[in-house]
């Protein structure tokens, strides 16, 4: 069976998953400078490790509720490739794991919904035991985070 990994993370309650391949690393939050007249979905830049970097706000550009305590928030940091050679981050509220992720475990989503909400699929995570506590069966909305990035340059 086919193994992908993805970077697990949270928004709003809810768990989202991209590919690995397009993270280069996650950062504590950090001040972010404001750009004046941009989009809203542009929440600044950052300068890490002496390269501007540009930051998404990923709950505005999925249209989801802003968390009001950003105490554990990160920033996940892609790799130039993901946007055409920028140096991009993106705002997510907390960040719980790198998951290999089996074929058999992704439901696909039809076309008409993966080009409208830039869902690949849908993840389900068995039942396993952790410590005392139970995990029943989670669903993680894997996003085609690529193409969201592509979109917004062009």
């Amino acid at each position: 069976m086919e193994i992908i990994d993805v970077v697990e993370f949270e928004i709003g309650g809810t768990h989202y998953a991209f590919d690995i391949g397009l993270a280069r690393e996650i950062v504590e939050m950090v001040p972010i400078t404001p750009v004046p007249c941009a989009a809203p979905h542009i929440a600044g830049i950052i300068n890490l490790r002496g390269d501007v970097t540009t930051i998404f706000n990923l709950n505005r550009l999925l249209g989801l509720a802003e968390r009001e305590d950003a105490a554990r928030a990160k920033i996940i940091v892609l790799v130039p490739e993901a946007a055409n050679g920028s140096n991009n981050g993106i705002i997510v509220d907390d960040v719980h794991s790198v998951l290999g992720v089996g074929k058999d475990d992704v439901v696909q989503m039809d076309d008409s919904l993966a080009k409208e909400a830039y869902v690949k699929g849908i993840i389900k995570m068995k039942a396993e035991e952790k410590g005392a506590k139970a995990r029943t069966q989670d669903l993680i909305i894997w996003i085609d985070l690529q193409k969201i990035l592509l979109n917004l340059a062009g």
